[in-house]
């Protein structure tokens, strides 16, 4: 099921192109994308709050929730898309991105719209990129110390302390974090990585992170903060263990794809 695509007219380019002649230069096309299942609560709220003079175009595609998630994205200026069947986290996050790329996006954004991270940092998420210091821009929760502020679970804390150490040990990176739901990619980047051979589950993330680091692809950060309440969506402790295994699993297939000891098609053009 499909809505209204938006039709913003507000630039990104270097967030602000008002400077700039007609037609000196081009100006960015930057889209939001939301991977939703079951935010019927919290999207209004989340579409509100991101600024409409940066993005041109919003894109939602519901993984076929249970609740008024598709009815009331039919209400907002945004691009609806319905999976018929559940296909999972990272399932739907490649329907995001072939949608976007579709689209004509010069940046695509990830962002949740149960309302645990900020809409409002958008315009900082996509500034990197535009200024071609970065090719993805992770939104990290432990930049500046948000996360148990935020209210995040402390096995969940803990885990992502030591999973992150892991994984830049192994990755030779220096990230505050790998597991935030809160991601820009240029356009390049998921041109070249081949992101739709990844899981569609949640360690889609962390493949997409490997693929990134053995593409030679540049990583930034910025702070965000997060809010942790009953609407904002969360994995249990059974399938937290689950995507854990699968962050290591992701990394032993870096490593032996890296060393020449095993190919994967993860890491193959």
């Amino acid at each position: 099921m499909a809505g209204p695509t938006s039709n913003y007219q507000g630039s990104a380019h270097a967030l602000a192109s008002d400077q700039k002649p007609a037609g000196e230069a081009k100006q960015a096309k930057v889209i939001v994308t939301m991977p939703a299942y079951n935010a019927a609560k919290t999207l209004i709220k989340t579409f509100e709050e991101i600024d409409k003079g940066i993005v041109s175009e919003i894109i939602l595609v519901d993984d076929c929730s249970q609740d008024d998630t598709v009815a009331i994205g039919g209400t907002l200026d945004i691009k609806v898309i319905r999976h018929p069947h559940n296909v999972g986290y990272g399932g739907n996050q490649k329907t995001c991105y072939l949608e976007a790329l579709r689209d004509g996006a010069d940046v695509v954004i990830m962002l949740h719209p149960d309302y645990q991270y900020d809409p409002r940092k958008v315009p900082d998420m996509v500034a990197p990129i535009l200024a071609g210091e970065a090719d993805i821009v992770l939104g990290s929760r432990f930049l500046g110390g948000g996360a148990l502020k935020g209210g995040m679970p402390m096995y969940k804390f803990i885990a992502n302390r030591f999973l992150t150490t892991a994984q830049n040990l192994v990755l030779g990176t220096n990230l505050s974090e790998f597991h935030t739901g809160y991601r820009a990619y240029s356009r390049k980047f998921l041109e070249k990585v081949p992101f739709l051979r990844n899981s569609i589950q949640f360690v889609f993330d962390a493949e997409i992170l490997c693929q990134a680091v053995y593409f030679g692809f540049k990583i930034s950060e910025i702070p965000v903060e997060t809010r942790y309440f009953p609407e904002a969506s969360s994995i249990n402790f059974w399938n937290s263990v689950k995507y854990g295994l699968g962050v290591l699993g992701a990394l032993g297939k870096y490593w032996l794809a890296k060393n020449g000891v095993a190919g994967n098609p993860l890491f193959r053009p």
